[in-house]
């Protein structure tokens, strides 16, 4: 077959199951539910195309549920990464040379696996392994991972058939898109599956290779990710699926001389420290690293006072407490005019009191655990400050138990101070801040908002006021690579909305789009000369 560019239509978004009672899907998931409660599975690494198992054992357990083993993983060392960068390294050169359309297929047969056979079983591995309602797990380890595999193989058509527009007579100019040279270090985080299955899979459409290393609370469904790409035909050493600790493994790629690329989602500060050992060896790479990450949040919702009561409370109620506020997009500060606020109080407080917490089993909770002892302390040492501190006050919620899993309550604090530290710091749990101004002082307290917080990930303004959209538009414009206008900051969907922020929130590169898979190739331009001078003398040293 030849090297020509394959042509794809634009695909469409994965519809979304409801898994009413007595459908099929809610049927089959249940099912799938069952068997992987029952048997708990021996996950190894996978270097080269091989399974490879080193003894060195780490439990998964249920976040909703300590006492529920999901898995035992095998942890890698440094030997074993070191395997993994040598392993993708053999593979780049076969790999980079195959036919386009070989290479894409793997991916779109990939997501039609994932959308047909795979699909109870990959979501219920989310819903056990990460503690997701069947809906949110719907949406992301199946929905969206479907669209980045399909919306992705169309991108990168596009960018492949990219040329340039003018070739004067007896010249032909070209574009070449290359793959990174190296192996790109993707580092995917615990709350959405499907970016664990874009990450290191983005680059490798294009032609790159990777080292994959899966947040430990995500191994379960990550793993069973992995098993879908190996079933579509991806070739060994293409992936390499690497779990273990960061302190051993993480410096060993991240310093070694054939690292291309990073993709990461995670936490600042984990991003940070990756940025500067990247900086610090800078002078030990073949190449640049290009350097893409996803980072932490402080999202807001900004309400004027045309807004509309109830469809901001919706906003507020699913925007923050989704997921268990888990989210990077998720609502975590709000800023309500006066003279909406008792409204929008008394309506937060009917959502929160019909909201049921528990395991994600049972179908009729809407909020489940949060991931692990470590998030559950620091959320709820938040919760703790603020009902002890004289510039905030606990409104709703506030309860929080970890005698049988990690589950915290959806909580709403009123803020007594616009820079009170729950309306600034990233929580990343279910805890709603809000700060209620002055209907007069809308333009001032736009400007707070802009300036309150390092992130700019998401944000939502509720408004019917159309200059008052305007002018939050203007004044918002850098505070979020996301923004939403009379919706909630989250539920960005591939080829719709790619997502991505600035600021202390990432590189805002774009996941879901063509901007995120440029930065995984490397043009060369070609020049053709079909009649090349013969002589170096221009027209313009000739005598008169």
């Amino acid at each position: 077959m030849s090297n020509a560019i394959p042509r794809i239509q634009l695909p469409i978004n994965e519809p979304v199951r409801s898994y009413a009672p007595g459908s099929p899907e809610r049927a089959e998931l249940k099912q799938a539910l069952a068997d992987l409660a029952q048997n708990p599975l021996d996950i190894p690494l996978y270097i080269g195309g091989e399974e490879v198992r080193t003894g060195k054992l780490k439990p998964v357990t249920a976040p909703h549920d300590h006492s529920q083993v999901l898995a035992q993983v095998h942890q890698a060392g440094p030997d074993e990464m070191h395997a993994a960068i040598e392993a993708a390294l053999e593979a780049q050169e076969a790999w980079s040379e195959m036919p386009w359309a070989h290479r894409l297929s793997v991916f779109r047969r990939a997501a039609q696996l994932l959308a047909g056979p795979h699909r109870a079983r990959v979501n219920a591995a989310t819903m056990l392994g990460q503690s997701k309602n069947a809906y949110q797990a719907e949406i992301d380890s199946a929905c969206e991972q479907i669209d980045f595999w399909r919306f992705n193989a169309y991108f990168a058509c596009q960018l492949l058939a990219e040329q340039p527009p003018i070739s004067p007579t007896g010249i032909w100019n070209r574009l070449e898109m290359r793959p990174l040279e190296g192996f790109v270090f993707a580092v995917s985080p615990f709350n959405f599956t499907s970016i664990g299955g874009n990450l290191p899979t983005a680059p490798a459409m294009l032609g790159n290779v990777a080292v994959w290393k899966p947040a430990a609370t995500a191994v379960l469904s990550n793993w069973l990710l992995m098993q879908v790409l190996r079933e579509a035909g991806l070739p060994g050493g293409v992936i390499n699926f690497v779990s273990g600790p960061s302190s051993q493994i993480g410096d060993v790629a991240l310093k070694h001389p054939s690292l291309a690329g990073v993709h990461f989602t995670g936490s600042t500060g984990v991003f940070q420290h990756m940025v500067r050992t990247v900086g610090e060896n800078i002078a030990n790479y073949k190449s640049y690293p290009r350097v893409c990450g996803e980072t932490g949040g402080k999202d807001f919702v900004f309400a004027h006072p045309s807004a509309d009561v109830p469809r901001l409370v919706t906003a507020l109620t699913r925007g923050a407490f989704e997921y268990q506020g888990q989210k990077c997009s998720a609502a975590s500060r709000a800023y309500i005019p006066q003279s909406l606020w008792p409204a929008v109080e008394a309506g937060l407080r009917r959502d929160l009191e019909s909201i049921s917490v528990g395991s994600p089993v049972d179908f009729r909770n809407f909020v489940n655990a949060v991931i692990s002892r470590q998030a559950y302390d620091e959320i709820t040492g938040y919760i703790k400050h603020a009902q002890q501190s004289p510039d905030a006050e606990v409104l709703i919620g506030g309860e929080f138990d970890d005698s049988k899993g990690y589950f915290v309550h959806p909580t709403v604090i009123r803020a007594k101070k616009p820079d009170y530290r729950c309306m600034v710091e990233e929580i990343f749990g279910p805890v709603l801040t809000i700060y209620v101004y002055p209907d007069a002082e809308f333009e001032e307290t736009l400007a707070l908002c802009d300036r309150s917080s390092p992130y700019a990930l998401t944000g939502a303004v509720f408004a019917n006021d159309r200059y008052a959209i305007q002018t939050a538009d203007r004044a918002l414009k850098n505070a979020a690579g996301n923004f939403y206008i009379n919706d909630k900051p989250t539920g960005a969907v591939v080829g719709q909305q790619p997502f991505g922020g600035a600021r202390a929130s990432g590189t805002n590169d774009k996941a879901g789009s063509s901007l995120n898979l440029m930065r995984w190739l490397s043009p060369r331009t070609i020049k053709e000369n079909f009649n090349p001078p013969s002589d170096y003398r221009y027209r313009f040293l000739e005598a008169e």
